[in-house]
């Protein structure tokens, strides 16, 4: 019987170097709880951005964390802004010289301090200013435990990018990831720049596709451990977790619903590869896709009503739609042979996913909004896959593989801002940005 793996570059979106103990080759050693350690990498240039400078937090050499420098990168990262050299000494006391400033060629200014309180925590204080119109746009007083300030350093670059753009930030927000090593599968949880990661999961056998519900309270995920594939969902605090589709066959891809209360996923149990949906609380599923062909991959729409995903119906894998409640089935992409991995954004306009091009896989947008739209080839590489949007929508994250290793990306969506998060211990696949409430 013709399995999915054959169809796409991964069973239930497994890895297409095969994912899996018996590839493993890396040096390192995981020790279970080890966290991979990433740096930033930014690279490209964008239309329109707007300079700022960020000086060195007063009080940061003697933190634990440098929050300036987290601050910038953040802000770089999102591609809407260009950091300006900033030296000299400023806090959130400071009156700077707005016409000195602007001689610089700085539309904004954004100074701060951190210091210890004694009961342990740090006050971290900053102010951002509009040195075009020489005004005061925002100021903020935290208290954290030090083991908070790489947050608070996130949630500041999220309050100068909303006050700055009109747009909420996503800095503060979260990512999860799978790291391979040592014989090793650890599903983790990190800051939305790939850093702080904490392990939700660590196994000897495959971890895959990690999915967030809409509150970010859970993760649904396939585990191999039952030396099949099996869908999980476990709650990111405590930790607890439990088999949601543990039926006869395949059970991989699982995919929340908007409103949190059902999971599509595709299940095997009736002989081929078909979408379901399943209660979050377990149960009966119900069928969604009936066909010969293989369909997998599913995502919802953001309003609920339509279901994303991959078939090979039409002799080659495609992207289709299909609403929830039933109904006819619509042919989404058809430009090249080879479609996979689709992801929606958040206001529902946005199609981002994997096409073949000869031996290349690359990541692309389609405008979901505009009929007869030509898809944007966002990069250069020839090994993406698993594109995730950012809950604003201005970013996607995504794997690749660059310099023998296998690494996360992001990108604008316009492809010409990207940042490398580049993991010193580890290969790392699989991500999926997660919502806000953090």
């Amino acid at each position: 019987m013709k399995t999915f793996a054959s169809l796409v570059p991964r069973a239930g979106r497994l890895s297409r170097r095969a994912f899996h103990a018996a590839a493993l080759g890396a040096a390192l050693a995981l020790s279970g709880v080890a966290a991979a350690q990433f740096r930033v990498e930014i690279a490209g240039v964008g239309a329109t951005q707007l300079p700022i400078a960020i000086p060195a937090f007063r009080g940061e050499a003697a933190a634990a964390q440098p929050i300036s420098r987290i601050v910038r990168a953040d802000l770089e990262r999102s591609g809407a802004f260009r950091i300006v050299d900033a030296p000299g000494a400023l806090d959130e006391t400071s009156q700077p010289s707005m016409s000195e400033w602007r001689s610089r060629a700085v539309d904004a200014l954004a100074a701060g301090s951190v210091s210890r309180l004694a009961d342990g925590r740090a006050d971290v204080r900053f102010k951002l200013w509009d040195v075009v119109k020489g005004a005061e746009l925002a100021g903020q007083s935290n208290a954290v435990d030090p083991s908070d300030l790489r947050l608070a350093a996130h949630r500041i670059a999220d309050t100068i990018y909303e006050k700055l753009t009109g747009e909420k930030g996503v800095f503060s927000t979260r990512i999860a990831y799978v790291t391979r090593g040592g014989g090793r599968y650890t599903l983790r949880v990190a800051d939305a720049d790939g850093e702080g990661g904490q392990v939700a999961l660590n196994s000897a056998e495959p971890i895959i596709s990690p999915a967030w519900s809409p509150n970010g309270r859970e993760l649904a995920y396939v585990s191999f451990e039952k030396q099949k594939a099996v869908v999980y969902t476990q709650d990111v605090g405590s930790g607890a977790r439990r088999a949601i589709a543990d039926f006869k066959g395949s059970n991989s891809a699982p995919a929340w619903s908007p409103d949190g209360q059902n999971l599509a996923v595709t299940l095997s149990r009736e002989g081929g590869s078909q979408i379901y949906l399943i209660s979050r609380n377990g149960g009966t599923p119900r069928r969604v896709t009936n066909s010969q062909a293989i369909d997998t991959e599913p995502v919802f729409s953001p309003d609920g009503a339509s279901i994303y995903f991959v078939s090979d119906r039409g002799g080659s894998p495609q992207i289709y739609r299909t609403p929830v409640s039933g109904g006819a089935v619509e042919r989404v992409t058809f430009s090249g042979s080879y479609n996979i991995s689709p992801a929606i954004s958040p206001d529902g306009r946005t199609l981002a996913y994997i096409s073949r091009s000869g031996n290349a896989f690359r990541l692309c947008t389609l405008d979901l909004s505009a009929g007869g739209a030509q898809p944007n080839v966002l990069t250069d590489t020839s090994d993406d896959e698993s594109p995730s949007f950012a809950p604003n929508g201005r970013l996607i994250v995504y794997a690749t593989r660059a310099g023998g290793r296998d690494v996360l990306m992001t990108t604008t969506l316009d492809g010409k801002i990207k940042a490398r998060l580049t993991s010193s211990n580890a290969d790392v696949r699989e991500p999926v940005w997660g919502p806000y409430g953090r």
